[in-house]
């Protein structure tokens, strides 16, 4: 029975997945999935609707997969795609974030002349707007005529305050244009920040030129008190100071009622010049003509500069109202000191400090979000003082929010203070878990503290608090790697006596350690326990075993080794690796005989082996034990096909 396109579709995309899942290279498009899809009789039903039908699926999961369907049914005899398959491979790409792709497959739907559904490129323009790709979004923006209309205002205002905060205004003055000339309204956020921008560099006539073209077609959707605001700022900021002292008679009567913040503006600017005259003047004038300012409304515009990622704006803005000691509310400010501390460490402590000061504690988020960053900007002195603070304050009050101390604090390389917080954290009743302890030990053995790590273990358990698997991952780790391997082994019985079932770093870490330790015996055996458990993890684990007993000079161990595995191709790299450290070490003939019982038990893998020796060849610096184990192959008619002598002739 003929089957559906949607049913076709949901076949071909089950077998994509399936496919790209047993491939070692999952979620690439390789041959194997083209090979699949000739099975599947893919060419001989392929049309647009099966290729957007299959495509859609794996926008989220299996963009990739996505991308490499759409590539090979491009190159298909006949066929060409169309608006339905071209809209299904942009969704994904908007999703990816894949912006060099959507712009070169942007040009392909220009070159077909294919429209698009206004849908679609108002979610590609919003992705690349969110993406700081503002120039691509605005050549999207400009492709089609009509496009500001069917956008939506949101999106065109996005755009316009985007490529205004990036300071490109010729492409900002197009926009605004093409949104007057459609009739699409302007927002606080949009025209705010074009004309906030703007000012500064064009002064106040130009300014008030702009304000008055928008008042003639729809000034409705626009707070005057914020944009009065905005553009004295503007002014201020590039020092048009006696343009901003002008602005307010000609704002207010435009219908932008300055606020106490504009006024407060240019004061603090007259006072920088020592110009007490018209800073005396300024303020009467606030007194007098002056409104308060609203609360909401500047909170409002805040956070969509936040959403819209205006960090920079939102930061001047933020500054400006706490410099004047005005109100803000304290989800306000949590959202300022988070996002600005990604870019101004510095001014996300002033706004903490402005917090603090109205006896108001930022939430654990915000906390979190400014140790973060202030670790990122390796500001550790600011974290630490962060961290005083807000303790003396009591802020910190149970194991989850002292837990947000210790990491950063281990994370800094603190390993002193991370532990007196724990003693803290004791003395006012919160119990250290089992993350507090796993953190302070991860640092203790970063900062190559074994003794003080060991001792904290003791007092882990002393404390009610038994390692788990990481605990001990940890610990196993660190004394393989100095050598106390004793102690590694001590650990890894302890663990099968408490019931934690390690896994690969486990096994990895141990016998990394008993190879280095020249323990073949016990090295052996606790693989072996490893294989009795899990054979898919000890296949996980076998390869970095095998590197490590060929760079102790184990060779004959690790092939006798490798040789009571399977001949899965998926060792493929173990086999690898010991024929490598055998022509390095001039046992051609160990190897050759290696490389016979591979092709007895394996023909397809000895094909692989010899591809991977040649490419090793193409790449080595210093090539000579691999050629000569290559032409012994040669000699011996190992190689499994002629090409690779050929090929290796004329390379």
């Amino acid at each position: 029975m003929r089957r559906s396109v949607g049913e076709f579709a949901s076949v071909i995309s089950r077998a994509l997945i399936h496919a790209s899942k047993q491939s070692s290279r999952s979620q690439t498009w390789t041959p194997e999935l083209e090979q699949t899809l000739h099975h599947l009789g893919c060419r001989e039903s392929l049309s647009p609707t099966l290729v957007a039908r299959v495509i859609d699926p794996f926008l989220v999961h299996h963009h990739s997969l996505a991308l490499g369907f759409f590539n090979w049914a491009s190159q298909q005899p006949g066929f060409s795609h169309d608006s339905s398959t071209y809209h299904s491979i942009l969704k994904s790409l908007c999703i990816t974030r894949q912006f060099n792709t959507l712009d070169k497959l942007f040009k392909q739907v220009k070159a077909q002349k294919i429209r698009l559904h206004p849908s679609l490129y108002r979610s590609v323009i919003a992705s690349q707007i969110i993406g700081k790709k503002s120039n691509l979004a605005f050549s999207i923006f400009t492709e089609v005529p009509s496009l500001a209309s069917e956008i939506g205002s949101q999106t065109c205002n996005s755009l316009l305050a985007a490529l205004s905060s990036e300071g490109n205004y010729k492409c900002a003055f197009q926009v605004f244009d093409e949104m007057n000339h459609r009739g699409v309204r302007l927002s606080t956020l949009g025209f705010g920040v074009f004309l906030w921008r703007y000012c500064g560099f064009n002064g106040l006539e130009k300014t008030l030129g702009l304000l008055d073209e928008v008042r003639k077609i729809d000034f409705s959707g626009i707070n005057g008190s914020v944009l009065a605001v905005l553009v004295v700022h503007g002014l201020c900021s590039e020092s048009r100071i006696a343009e901003a002292v002008s602005a307010f008679d000609e704002l207010r009567i435009r219908e932008c009622k300055p606020d106490f913040i504009a006024y407060s503006i240019v004061a603090e600017a007259l006072g920088n010049m020592r110009n007490v005259v018209d800073k005396d003047l300024v303020l009467k004038k606030k007194r007098k003509l002056g409104v308060a300012p609203r609360n909401n409304d500047y909170k409002e515009f805040t956070f969509d500069l936040i959403s819209e990622r205006l960090i920079s704006e939102a930061k001047d803005l933020g500054k400006v109202i706490a410099s004047g000691n005005f109100p803000m509310d304290d989800d306000l400010l949590n959202a300022l000191i988070g996002s600005v501390s990604a870019i101004d460490p510095g001014l996300a402590i002033f706004f903490l400090n402005f917090m603090l000061g109205r006896e108001t504690a930022p939430n654990l988020v915000t906390v979190t979000s400014l140790s973060a960053n202030l670790y990122k900007h390796g500001r550790i002195d600011e974290l630490l003082e962060v961290f005083r603070k807000l303790s003396s304050r009591n802020h910190f009050t149970d194991t989850h929010s002292y837990n947000i101390m210790v990491s950063f604090l281990c994370k800094a390389g603190k390993v002193r203070e991370a532990y007196e917080v724990l003693r803290d954290m004791r003395r006012k009743g919160a119990v250290p878990d089992i993350k507090s302890y796993n953190m302070l030990l991860e640092a203790c053995c970063r900062e190559d503290l074994l003794r003080p790590a060991k001792r904290l273990w003791d007092e882990m358990f002393a404390n009610g608090c038994p390692g788990n698997l990481e605990t001990y991952n940890i610990l196993i780790q660190k004394c393989s790697e100095e050598g106390e391997i004793e102690d590694s082994c001590r650990l890894f019985h302890d663990m099968g006596e408490k019931g934690v079932v390690p896994d690969a770093f486990t096994y990895t870490s141990i016998l990394k350690g008993l190879c280095q330790a020249k323990d073949l015996k016990v090295s052996l055996e606790v693989f072996t326990k490893c294989a009795m458990q899990d054979q898919t993890l000890a296949r996980s684990v076998l390869c970095t075993f095998i590197l490590s007993l060929c760079k102790e000079g184990y060779l004959v161990p690790a092939m006798e080794l490798l040789r009571d595995q399977s001949s899965d191709i998926t060792l493929l790299d173990s086999h690898l690796i010991l024929l490598k450290f055998l022509a390095n070490a001039d046992e051609i003939s160990l190897a050759v005989e290696h490389l016979k019982w591979i092709q007895g038990k394996s023909p397809s893998m000895h094909q692989a082996l010899s591809k991977e020796i040649l490419a090793s060849i193409a790449s080595s610096s210093k090539p000579d034990p691999i050629f000569k184990l290559f032409q012994v192959m040669q000699g011996n008619r190992l190689n499994s096909t002629n090409d690779l002598g050929k090929e290796m002739a004329y390379r």
